[in-house]
């Protein structure tokens, strides 16, 4: 994926009330960043924000967190957001890798949405959904992990649905012909990309119990 720069990429981040700068002095009370008990729904990957910004607006009654590593792609979402006021979303600029030294047992579910398929064999573990991933998320989530994830990539779903099977995640439901608008549920860019042009759109949920 080619990354166009935007100007004052880091100015428009500064200046957003949407970021999270000091994200790791919350770890383990987030609940202070929204200042209330609403669960916590994060996305990896939140790309240009449609998403996330459309699911914030539409369920008021859950805080939602975008986490993104390029300061480009954010400032285009936060662009979006000029004139918005939307106090259940927040953004944190940060590697995923990293995700376990912001968040402790606090986050209810986790969207997944057309991450970089990384197709070669070699680079397998760079996948959101590579064993280095799944125990990540498992120091994050509070009682049961709930992953969504949405993909054009056949392979990155079959690679993920036995990364979750092999490390005891139940398979909630599967689609090869996803449509977000009849399931209740918010399109992302990509998703309308693909369904403009045909292409059919890959959903998965699984679930996980945590261990008390």
């Amino acid at each position: 994926m080619r990354i166009r720069n935007v100007k004052n990429a880091k100015e428009i981040i500064e200046d957003s009330n949407y970021i999270i700068d000091n994200y790791r002095d919350y770890r383990g009370r987030f609940k202070d960043v929204f200042h209330n008990n609403k669960p916590i729904y994060l996305e990896i990957g939140m790309g240009k924000g449609d998403f996330l910004i459309g699911m914030a607006k539409k369920y008021l009654d859950i805080n939602f967190i975008g986490v993104e590593k390029y300061d480009s792609i954010v400032a285009k979402a936060l662009l979006k957001l000029k004139d918005c006021n939307i106090p259940n979303l927040k953004i944190i600029v940060i590697d995923a890798l990293e995700l376990d030294e912001v968040f402790d047992k606090e986050i209810s579910r986790l969207y997944l949405n057309f991450s970089d398929p990384w197709p070669k064999k070699r680079h397998a573990k760079r996948r959101l959904t590579s064993p280095i991933f799944l125990k990540i998320y498992e120091k994050i989530f509070a009682k049961e992990i709930v992953i969504e994830q949405k993909t054009d990539n056949i392979h990155l779903l079959e690679s993920s649905i036995i990364n979750f099977s092999e490390n005891g995640y139940i398979i909630k439901e599967i689609s090869l012909d996803w449509d977000s608008n009849l399931n209740g549920g918010v399109e992302t860019e990509y998703e309308r990309k693909f369904k403009e042009m045909g292409v059919a759109v890959n959903y998965l949920r699984v679930e996980k119990k945590m261990n008390k």
